[in-house]
């Protein structure tokens, strides 16, 4: 349990600190509140996540420990949150398809078997119910406007896509959480997750994407270089100076 634990808060811990390099640089002022407050959002439930890792554990650490005294192998985030931001295409893509994943992930986490984790699920549904939506918007506002948005678009579902089938590619930990009826079989939401993603592609004008390479690996400790890059940013205070409290 703690290992899918720590897998979600990782994820969102990640992915929310992607989204934060974007404050002050989104294209427009609208943007730059919106994606701060989603990448707030994510740290939340991270934060949430992480203390009840703790409360499990039970050896006297908080939060902080596990998002700033971890190594990289450590950390069990799919490899899709860890990818550059790059323009803003490609955040929004990698945005969209996290809150596919998500959304549906947590709406079947309201109906775990474990009490903790299903309240979390049905908290934490209605922020990334409006995630969703405001990534689903903007592939739309993206691949239906202009001919460059819409090649912008293109390039960032060939550059990510790769990375896209990790997140219900279910691990061990899953499978044999899954038996338990503690998270949902991951492949029995695929169904609706690919239905979303593809209705959306087909009304932002970018096709179907399919037929790619698969990389898999993170939620098991096997990162890119990304996420060294990450850490030693985001850690660097913390390790610089242990304990130091603001």
């Amino acid at each position: 349990m703690i290992k899918y634990l720590l897998q979600l808060a990782d994820n969102a811990l990640i992915l929310g600190h992607r989204l934060g390099e974007w404050c002050g640089h989104a294209p427009e002022m609208e943007l730059d509140i919106a994606l701060t407050n989603i990448a707030l959002d994510l740290t939340g439930q991270a934060r949430s996540l992480y203390q009840r890792v703790a409360e499990l554990e039970g050896l006297g650490k908080d939060e902080d420990d596990y998002a700033y005294l971890r190594d990289a192998w450590e950390f069990r985030n799919a490899l899709l949150v860890e990818q550059p931001n790059g323009d803003f295409a490609h955040t929004l893509f990698r945005q969209f398809v996290f809150d596919a994943y998500n959304y549906h992930l947590h709406q079947a986490l309201t109906h775990s078997k474990d009490e903790w984790l299903a309240g979390f699920a049905a908290k934490s549904l209605k922020e990334i119910t409006y995630h969703l939506r405001f990534s689903s918007e903007w592939m739309l506002r993206l691949g239906d406007g202009t001919e460059l948005s819409n090649a912008k678009l293109k390039a960032a579902i060939e550059d990510l896509w790769g990375y896209s089938g990790e997140l219900a590619t279910p691990n061990d930990v899953e499978k044999e959480l899954a038996q338990q009826g503690i998270i949902p079989d991951l492949n029995l939401l695929k169904p609706a997750i690919e239905a979303k993603m593809s209705e959306v592609f087909v009304a932002a004008n970018v096709g179907v994407a399919a037929g790619m390479f698969m990389h898999i690996g993170g939620k098991d400790g096997r990162h890119s270089e990304h996420l060294g890059f990450i850490l030693s940013e985001m850690q660097f205070l913390q390790r610089a100076y242990p304990g130091l409290e603001w």
